[in-house]
């Protein structure tokens, strides 16, 4: 069977006959490295953003035929290019996809005030994709990105990669079980920003280099001149480019929560920052963001508080003295127990430390019993947790299915996530309904859930 035919074939039937692409390939190990698989079994991948993120992120689609590289910064991505030197290789991401018919599936990992243009584009196109988190630099974004997956029938994956792993399964395993108690509050935090953020100055302008097309790195967001200021790495801190430290972070660490708590059913919610106070153009270096959602059903009204900058929570009753809260994390405050996700060992990612009730001798009682266990992603698939994310996408692209971080699961999280950045910009707490996408209490900060384009540019 052809690639093509394969690719085209209904969920329901392909679903019977594919395997993962990375147990194939294992099957076929040879001197330690997995041979490529038979040519009716590849995609053919093309990745625009070449930095750390995207290499990184191709180099996971194991088995597969990376046919087309694309950056506006030839100079940055020279490590990827040579990587898959036989790959075409493009600037501008819209002559690509004009191109190279033969794409299959893209992965973005642009800055975050292109990713938008670029994951609509090639939806439209009828390509699936996976893009990194999060997934657009604004809410009306992320709306417009959720409508055209649904409309377009494509398979698509936001690039927090720890939604695919065992240990969030297991938090929200000892949540649902009823062991922790009813939860009131969840604190947040992250060691981010790690670029400048608060009183930044751009400096002198300076040309750029020949190996970077400024004005197509600046895409939709305002024209202006180039400064090592913003490019590479430190658009983060800039709101025409990125989401800050709780754009960075958010949709990792607030992830465990949100998918816990069952917050995409909530119809509103309140958000509340304070801020050493936004730069002149950037974000602030320090912040700390309190999500309040209603009581939702048996579930009491439940804050979230976010914290960034070198901000910290409190401690609760009976966190070990021998332990410290690490670079991200998270800590659900429960009645009868409460429980530690990621983040406590110092240099730990959320996610990568599993969960633990507090007192930590919970963990042996009774109470660990009530957790109904089950059967974490990595059991099932047997895929390497570096590559398990992707090669979820992958082979959910092959049998024409969602995998679990797909845009429609993706979406309201990073929604809840950006409205801390709304509530930021807007100096004042913001009620914000979910149905009529808009904040009810405070009129003017509506006009940071959707951004205006520069001319030329369109979603």
């Amino acid at each position: 069977m052809s690639r093509r035919r394969l690719l085209g074939r209904g969920a329901a039937g392909a679903a019977l006959t594919i395997v993962p692409s990375s147990v194939l390939a294992a099957k076929r190990k040879k001197r330690g490295k997995p041979a490529p698989l038979p040519p009716g079994e590849r995609l053919n991948i093309a990745g625009i953003g070449l930095g750390a993120c995207g290499l990184g992120n191709l180099e996971k689609c194991i088995g597969h035929n990376v046919v087309a590289l694309c950056d506006v910064d030839w100079g940055l991505s020279a490590v990827a290019m040579k990587r898959f030197g036989k790959a075409a290789k493009y600037r501008d991401f819209r002559k690509m996809l004009d191109r190279e018919k033969s794409i299959d599936a893209v992965v973005v990992a642009t800055p975050d005030h292109t990713h938008a243009v670029i994951t609509a584009e090639v939806m439209r196109r009828g390509k699936h994709v996976y893009t990194e988190m999060p997934l657009a630099h604004d809410v009306w974004e992320v709306r417009q990105l959720v409508k055209i997956a649904a409309e377009t029938g494509v398979t698509t994956q936001m690039g927090n990669e720890r939604h695919s792993g065992p240990t969030i399964r297991r938090a929200c395993e000892m949540v649902w079980g009823g062991g922790l108690g009813p939860i009131r509050n969840i604190h947040c935090w992250t060691n981010r920003p790690l670029w400048p953020q608060g009183n930044v100055k751009t400096g002198t302008p300076v040309a750029a280099t020949e190996d970077l097309a400024w004005d197509l790195w600046l895409g939709p967001a305002p024209k202006r001149s180039y400064s090592p200021a913003y490019h590479p790495y430190r658009w983060r801190g800039w709101v025409d480019f990125g989401t800050g430290a709780l754009g960075a972070m958010g949709c990792h660490v607030m992830d465990g929560p949100f998918w816990a708590m069952k917050l995409a059913e909530a119809a509103s919610f309140s958000v509340q920052a304070e801020s050493t106070g936004l730069g002149a153009g950037t974000y602030p270096a320090a912040s700390t963001v309190r999500y309040r959602f209603p009581a939702r059903g048996q579930a009491p009204p439940l804050t979230i508080i976010w914290y960034d900058g070198g901000r910290r929570c409190p401690l609760p009753k009976g966190f070990p003295n021998v332990r410290g809260l690490g670079s991200n994390g998270s800590i659900f405050i429960g009645e009868k127990c409460s429980m530690t996700f990621g983040g406590i060992t110092a240099g730990t990612h959320a996610g990568q430390a599993g969960p633990r009730t507090i007192p930590e001798f919970a963990n042996v009682t009774p109470v660990n019993k009530s957790f109904k266990r089950i059967p974490p992603v990595r059991d099932r698939y047997g895929w390497q947790t570096g590559s398990r994310h992707i090669q979820e996408w992958l082979t959910a692209c092959q049998a024409r299915k969602q995998p679990c971080s797909s845009f429609d699961q993706a979406g309201p999280l990073t929604e809840m996530v950006l409205l801390g950045n709304v509530a930021l910009q807007a100096g004042k707490p913001i009620t914000w309904d979910c149905k009529a996408m808009k904040v009810t209490n405070a009129p003017n900060a509506n006009a940071f859930i959707r951004r205006e384009y520069r001319p030329g540019w369109t979603l």
